[in-house]
């Protein structure tokens, strides 16, 4: 049976809301703004990413009471999920990336935050993993554990940003896209095996794997 620990929760937070991922939502942001502008950008957003992680994660007991679901419901959703994003991240094809035809605000903050949301901020495929991790344990420490490796993870985004804003309208995405295709590799077998955690503690007999 597949064991959710620290380290896979890390390569799960890494691959949905790493780097590769943020690194081109950040450059898609570059053209348009000065490095000063897109390091305040990345602090505000991240501060914002860590705090719904934070709460996501202490409070999935209630979530997942409250809309009635289970555990093992929870973790066939989000196995699914994370194989479905996981092959659109293989074939080059980004889910959650706004249209660069989208009317922009004019505040360029709140602007930038509202492009952020999806790819980022609020990330769909970091809340199913925050749950999904945070369920796994019922105790207290272990939530924050998880929350460490989101946080960790919302750090690195943040140093790489911070780092990288002179040269993110000249470097190519070439790279970015590879890194990605390749992560996108290890998070689809994570989701494969969420799904099986799930099909097994709803009593389904699966061979051990070696």
């Amino acid at each position: 049976m597949f064991v959710f620990n620290l380290s896979s929760a890390f390569i799960a937070f890494f691959a949905v809301v790493g780097p590769p991922k943020v690194l081109l939502a950040f450059a898609r942001l570059a053209a348009t703004r000065s490095n000063h502008e897109l390091r305040r950008l990345a602090a505000w957003s991240s501060l914002i990413s860590a705090f719904i992680g934070l709460v996501l994660a202490y409070s999935a007991d209630f979530v997942t009471s409250l809309f009635h679901i289970s555990d093992q419901s929870l973790q066939l959703a989000g196995g699914t999920i994370f194989f479905v994003y996981a092959v659109a991240l293989v074939l080059g094809i980004h889910l959650g990336v706004g249209d660069d035809d989208d009317d922009h605000l004019p505040n360029p903050m709140v602007d930038g935050i509202r492009e952020l949301l999806l790819p980022y901020i609020a990330s769909p495929l970091a809340v199913t993993a925050v749950l999904v991790g945070s369920l796994t344990k019922d105790d207290w420490g272990w939530r924050t554990t998880i929350v460490g490796a989101y946080v960790a993870v919302v750090v690195i985004n943040y140093i790489c940003v911070a780092a990288l804003a002179p040269l993110m309208r000249r470097t190519h995405r070439t790279s970015l896209e590879v890194l990605s295709r390749l992560l996108g590799l290890l998070l689809a077998a994570v989701g494969v095996e969420l799904f099986l955690n799930g099909l097994a503690g709803l009593g389904l007999h699966l061979p051990e794997a070696h």
